[in-house]
């Protein structure tokens, strides 16, 4: 995408811009942000009331519709995406998004992947299910792949920090070059290799293959973060920064002791991991497939946060056992009442409520009671909680079920005594 803003694009952009700057500096947004910090570093021990973000992710397309920006480049018009979905947020969403007066982005970097083509085709539905068609079969396969290596453009990552200064250096912080989202995906990189099906059999079928290949991605992980660290491309991300799977990275325990502003290390941030093809999979087969190599990887950093989609019910007391465990995904699926007593306040309870419920009957009143159920248990068994929204593909063309479902959950919890 070619990087060009034309003067009348400029001002629609600049105007959004003033806008977002005004609601980052009203008190309420200091509010959110200290309470952040409470909770993130767990100092609220179950007492504070439960925290909520929501992220609309692919119904953003029906709340703020490509047909309604009004910018006329490409570029821009992704930039006016996202300064009107922080407005949309704030004036619709009874969350606790802290809206910042900042505008954020990566470096130039791009990596030379793993040595073969990831084969997928394609579901003939919009936004379908796309199949595997797997690259690596056997141990004559395991021949061509090798580990990832950067490649960091310095020049073109200098270049948009100095075009995102003159555009907005004046009206938000302009912070440009460096990575802060960190997270590990073994178990979709090993299944975009050798094919779903055949990810779940190898591990009885050909259980030292998958070790090696396993193995294998965990030593390139661990090579490219070294790189990332080599190129000085860390950036802080205890702030605003989406962290695991729904959160963010408000803490005031990072960074470690030692720190150096010059160089960002491995502890001084969060991390995270996930296993969502192991939903089905047992505890033991998790922790021998997975676990034992995630484990590694996040072990230098100084908080971690594990799980997505899949339901850890039965692997709680798992994934607790890395020291620096701070947020784990509680899916739609799990079951908060087993869930609840493992957790406790040992760790923040990042439950992710059903996205279905946007869909279909709409039942204001149902969702009431599936809300009031999980604050009860939470509150019950001490929980940190926090409740995401998140994984909406569509609300059918019905913007203000967001609007409703957020006004009857902070509803739910002023009921139960919450502030």
């Amino acid at each position: 995408m070619e990087r060009i803003i034309t003067s009348s694009d400029r001002k629609i952009l600049r105007l959004l811009a003033e806008r977002v700057a005004e609601i980052a500096a009203m008190p309420i947004m200091d509010a959110r942000r200290k309470a952040w910090f409470e909770h993130n570093s767990l100092r609220s021990q179950g007492a504070a009331r439960p925290m909520m973000l929501v992220f609309p992710e692919g119904s953003w397309a029906e709340l703020i519709p490509e047909k309604s920006l009004q910018c006329g480049g490409e570029w821009a018009r992704s930039i006016e995406g996202e300064l009107r979905r922080r407005i949309y947020t704030y004036v619709h969403f009874q969350d606790d998004s802290v809206i910042e007066a900042e505008w954020m982005e990566g470096p130039a970097i791009e990596n030379t992947g793993w040595g073969v083509e990831i084969q997928r085709h394609d579901a003939p539905e919009a936004r379908g299910a796309w199949g595997f068609d797997p690259a690596v079969h056997g141990e004559e396969d395991l021949k061509k792949l090798h580990y990832p290596e950067l490649i960091y453009d310095a020049e073109e990552t200098k270049r948009r920090g100095e075009q995102m200064q003159e555009l907005f250096g004046d009206l938000l912080r302009v912070d440009v070059g460096k990575l802060r989202h960190i997270s590990f995906h073994l178990m979709k990189e090993y299944s975009n290799l050798i094919g779903l099906e055949e990810m779940m059999t190898s591990f009885i079928e050909r259980p030292a293959f998958a070790h090696r290949v396993i193995g294998f991605l965990e030593e390139g992980n661990r090579r490219y973060l070294d790189q990332l660290v080599a190129a000085n491309l860390l950036g802080l991300n205890n702030n605003n920064t989406y962290h695991s799977s729904g959160g963010n990275g408000y803490t005031d325990q990072l960074p470690a002791p030692g720190f150096d502003p010059a160089s960002v290390r491995p502890i001084d941030l969060w991390a995270s991991a996930e296993s969502q093809e192991l939903a089905q999979v047992s505890p033991r087969m998790h922790a021998e497939f997975a676990f034992a190599y995630e484990s590694r990887l996040l072990a230098p950093f100084g908080l971690t946060g594990y799980g997505c989609c899949e339901d850890l019910g039965r692997k709680i007391e798992m994934t607790l056992s890395i020291p620096s465990m701070r947020r784990i995904s509680i899916s739609p699926f799990a079951d908060v009442e087993r869930c609840a007593p493992q957790m406790g306040s040992r760790a923040i309870f990042s439950w992710k409520a059903h996205p279905s419920h946007l869909v279909g009957d709409f039942n204001p009143s149902a969702i009431r009671g599936y809300i009031r159920h999980a604050l009860e248990v939470c509150q019950a068994n001490g929980c940190v909680l926090e409740m995401i929204l998140k994984d909406t593909h569509t609300c059918e063309f019905h913007p203000e079920r967001f609007d409703i479902w957020t006004q009857v959950a902070r509803e739910e919890i002023r009921a139960l005594g919450w502030s």
